[in-house]
């Protein structure tokens, strides 16, 4: 009897709703073992991001190595890599591992709106990372700066998605959460075929904290339950979509609160 195990790859987010902490426990709800490579310190809360504290990429790699030389992993989640020396480190620990289904979410955008990947590791990211994901799963701000462009139609986040294919993962999902005050619809291109579209009414909530990073540690729990990559995608987006409307109606702190993870579980 083995454990399902995921890893995740990114910045901490001390006040619990995003980052390392929410994939951490979207690994839990969904039944697998977590593990954690930390990239980056923040200070922050649901009002907003107050401070980054980098961490050296040679104590990242250590991380790194310590979890694949003894434990193993099953399925990748990569966020917030806030640099360029980050994306290299990164991506040679990605390379020198046998292939591993791996979910690159490109955090570039807190919630809030601050910065949390410089601009000049945009490009890092699409050259070094983008090969080797599986599926990126950018939100309409990720997709617009990953690109250069402007989405203002579905029409053009669905070019998006088949844009972003073409640079190297093997499948993306544009999250159109912040296209339509109706719906949260999202755009799947997987390996150059068609465009499928995962429609949902949009819930309404202002606690959206960690949203995307619950989405994207989903696809990778279910990848490591050895779900095939589209019934995982769906199946991230049901767990999202349920985590949303349970937490619609709690209170916590004084701006945009977390998701609820543990919906099936708590009472």
């Amino acid at each position: 009897m083995n454990y399902y195990r995921a890893l995740t790859i990114a910045g901490s987010d001390n006040s619990g709703g995003a980052g390392i902490q929410a994939d951490l426990k979207t690994f839990s709800a969904l039944g697998c073992y977590g593990m954690s490579v930390i990239t980056a310190l923040t200070a922050q809360n649901t009002q907003g991001v107050k401070g980054i504290q980098e961490i050296d990429p040679q104590f990242i790699e250590k991380q790194m190595n310590s979890i694949l030389d003894d434990i193993g992993v099953d399925a990748i989640k990569i966020g917030m890599l806030f640099n360029t020396p980050v994306i290299n480190t990164v991506a040679k620990s990605l390379r020198e591992m046998k292939e591993c289904p791996t979910v690159l979410d490109p955090v570039i955008f807190a919630k809030s709106g601050d910065r949390l990947l410089q601009e000049e590791a945009i490009e890092s990211i699409k050259n070094e990372l983008f090969p080797l994901a599986t599926i990126i799963t950018p939100n309409i701000p990720e997709a617009e700066a990953l690109l250069g462009c402007s989405i203002e139609s579905f029409e053009s986040m669905q070019q998006a998605a088949v844009d972003l294919n073409k640079l190297g993962p093997k499948a993306v999902v544009v999250k159109g959460g912040a296209l339509s005050a109706r719906t949260s619809d999202d755009c799947l291109v997987v390996e150059g075929g068609e465009p499928q579209w995962l429609k949902q009414e949009r819930i309404d909530t202002k606690n959206l904290h960690g949203a995307g990073c619950t989405f994207s540690s989903a696809i990778s729990a279910f990848l490591a339950r050895s779900y095939n990559l589209e019934d995982a995608v769906k199946e991230a987006k049901t767990y999202l979509t349920q985590a949303l409307i349970a937490g619609a109606d709690k209170n916590l702190g004084h701006g945009k609160g977390p998701v609820m993870h543990f919906y099936n579980t708590w009472g």
